[in-house]
């Protein structure tokens, strides 16, 4: 039987509910009227209870994007070749990338987790070499890795969660690197949650309605292939899921079990995060969901979490570009908590009874 222990994941323990009245107190009687910045305000005390602190802070936050190829490519499923995922690494390397530059933008540490991208990179102080293998298997006609292999990736996941936490980071956001890897994540939110393939599915990096139907049919044969031998989260992440995928599973949970502030990104890391979910439902408590992508599986997705998300944009980049662009927010609920003025404080009268 499976053991998340195995993969160096301790306990998750919930969320201390005992701070939460406290910083409630302390948001209130700020300079403003009850509850006036919003979602800002549930963002502060949110932040406090995954930190267990009145005084939250965002320490040396740090962005980590693992990338994988995918052997469902075979399949025609995506509207770009899959060399663009190496390429794209590269680019990520070289600060040209989205996330790239919202990293730098806001102070913010990069790397890069080759998690099973086809083709060797040179050394790079950014980059952290996980290759479980050069890419997954065509989940199409066999289970996309072995369970020997999902494991590995959530271990390796866990692992480089656990070197950033060791260097003082207590924020972390993640993102992902992977032509085809929505495919994978439509199959694993089919399974979650049962809705309807054509509802999970949708056009990635950018096919046409044609490609879209394509990809729906793929995953419907495989589903078919595949159905009587998912019987658990692992069985599902080995069967449907990337490389780069299974290691946000293992990131996500050790974050969580580190007591980590987590920034979830869109569709795949929010489909990645789901598995997590399924395996330690804890897991979700730690999490702080930034943004309602363009692609449809995500609207349902995070409805099926509970979640609500911070910013609606019409993004669908992926790479934790979403997530980068909401992290500024919570900079801003920790400031506004911190160092806003109380009425006491500030000398101004408060509301009249």
């Amino acid at each position: 039987m499976f053991d998340l222990a195995q993969c160096g994941i301790g306990v998750i323990a919930p969320l201390d509910e005992s701070f939460r009245e406290r910083v409630q107190y302390t948001l209130d009687h700020k300079t403003k009227p009850v509850g006036s910045l919003g979602v800002v305000e549930e963002l502060a005390l949110h932040i406090s209870l995954i930190q267990k602190t009145l005084t939250p802070s965002l320490q040396k936050p740090h962005a980590l994007i693992f990338a994988g190829d995918h052997g469902i490519c075979d399949e025609g499923i995506s509207a770009f070749p899959q060399a663009v995922t190496s390429q794209m690494v590269t680019n990520f390397l070289a600060g040209g990338a989205a996330i790239s530059v919202l990293a730098q933008q806001n102070n913010m540490a990069l790397n890069v987790i080759d998690a099973g991208v086809i083709g060797e990179f040179e050394s790079h102080p950014k980059l952290i070499n996980k290759k479980i293998a050069p890419g997954t298997k065509n989940f199409a006609c066999e289970p996309a890795m072995t369970l020997v292999q999902a494991q590995q990736a959530i271990a390796a996941g866990a692992d480089v969660v656990q070197s950033v936490f060791t260097q003082g980071c207590n924020t972390v956001l993640m993102g992902e690197m992977g032509i085809g890897n929505t495919t994978c994540a439509a199959a694993l939110m089919h399974w979650i949650t049962e809705q309807p393939i054509e509802q999970c599915v949708g056009a990635g990096t950018g096919l046409a309605l044609h490609g879209v139907q394509h990809k729906a049919a793929v995953i419907k044969a495989a589903m078919v292939l595949h159905r009587p031998q998912l019987i658990t989260p692992l069985h599902a992440l080995a069967t449907l899921g990337g490389f780069e995928i299974a290691m946000l599973v293992g990131a996500y949970l050790k974050a969580a079990s580190l007591g980590m502030t987590i920034l979830v990104d869109g569709f795949i890391c929010t489909a990645a995060l789901a598995i997590a979910s399924q395996m330690n439902k804890q897991v979700l408590a730690y999490c702080i969901f930034t943004h309602s992508s363009a692609e449809q599986g995500h609207v349902l997705l995070l409805q099926y979490l509970k979640a609500k998300p911070l910013l609606n944009l019409n993004m669908r980049l992926g790479e934790g570009s979403g997530a980068a662009m909401a992290y500024p927010l919570l900079a801003s609920a920790v400031a506004i908590l911190n160092t806003m003025a109380s009425f006491d404080e500030a000398g101004v009268s408060g509301k009249n009874a």
